[in-house]
């Protein structure tokens, strides 16, 4: 009864590895699709003819997405 058995960490850490890049993943695509959104909608309430809002917006996620992964992965 008082014997405790040993926690198997090594079996669960490649699932952790892959949520955590899968994660980082979801994460680019919905900044840069929100980005790109938010751009859309302010090129069209301010009626710009070239969409310069959606472009600058959606460099700017992509830029801040590719660091923050590149700091993820470089941990």
């Amino acid at each position: 009864m008082g014997k405790t058995q040993p926690s198997n960490h090594k079996g669960r850490k490649p699932y952790n590895s892959y949520l955590k890049y899968a994660n980082l993943g979801l994460q680019l695509i919905l900044t840069i699709g929100l980005a790109g959104l938010l751009g859309y909608w302010i090129d069209k309430k301010l009626e710009l003819n070239f969409p310069i809002f959606l472009l600058l917006l959606i460099f700017v996620s992509l830029f801040g997405s590719m660091y923050k992964l590149y700091r993820e992965i470089s941990k």
